[in-house]
């Protein structure tokens, strides 16, 4: 009998916990707590850290959690480092569901940095209007960037104003839509979007917005993970689940 526990937080984890719950699987899906308002999920959830790689283990194990599936955003770099060891250390079957990253196509202007420090790097010069499609996590780095005029959009209004002393905030909650995107950059006369490569479809249509646009886009790469099996799909974590074996695990 099967005990799974996700690392969730991103649309892939929702639509795999609606699969596990019409199989009805013993499941748990862990937030790590930065969203407000998560979205209801019809299996039971955690919110919270578990306390680094040793909470983690004492988690699979007290619980006897069989599966760990960890649907983090791809970006979640620690998260998902301590899914790796924390699952070898229990004897836990592990898996990840991520998203494949973007590629650039024609008509792309992409300038790719490795991280958020080479993004703010890349904005240096004169004043132009920016998007952060970044989330809320890493906006008040780019504070030391003041000359922009800045567009942030995010899920939930934070505690605490931004730190770029230019800012407009949008609050709104995807999946969007290249149109509604295409409408935000014009109406903001948006001249450069920031993002990170979260890849999927959920998030591009404001890389598609730009490309119409004409807009040149920042494009953070993605941390380094360490070695894992990887599935881009929920289908392929349920048999992985069934039959492990038949994904070289």
């Amino acid at each position: 009998m099967s005990n799974i526990l996700m690392l969730g937080g991103t649309t892939e984890a929702s639509a795999l916990a609606m699969l596990l719950a019409a199989r009805g699987c013993a499941a748990v899906l862990s937030y790590a707590g930065r969203v407000a308002s998560p979205k209801a999920q019809p299996i039971p959830v955690r919110v919270g850290g578990f306390g680094g790689i040793d909470g983690l283990v004492d988690y699979l194990r007290d619980h006897g959690v069989t599966h760990l599936v960890d649907a983090t955003h791809p970006f979640a770099a620690r998260m998902s480092a301590n899914a790796v060891a924390a699952a070898a250390r229990a004897g836990v079957a592990h898996i990840a569901l991520t998203r494949p990253a973007w590629v650039p196509v024609v008509g792309d202007r992409w300038t790719r940095v490795a991280d958020i420090d080479g993004a703010v790097t890349a904005l240096a010069g004169p004043a132009r209007r920016v998007m952060l499609a970044l989330g809320r996590m890493h906006v008040n780095a780019f504070a030391v960037q003041p000359q922009h005029d800045y567009l942030l959009r995010f899920v939930d209004r934070p505690d605490r104003e931004p730190a770029p002393p230019r800012h407009h905030l949008v609050v709104d909650r995807g999946p969007f839509d290249v149109t509604g995107d295409r409408q935000l950059l014009e109406a903001h006369a948006i001249d450069v979007v920031v993002c990170k490569n979260a890849g999927g479809t959920g998030a591009s249509a404001k890389l598609d917005a730009a490309r119409a646009l004409g807009l040149p886009v920042i494009m953070i790469d993605r941390p380094v993970m360490p070695s894992r099996l990887e599935v881009h799909a929920a289908e392929d974590v349920l048999r992985w689940i069934d039959h492990g074996a038949d994904l070289g695990v």
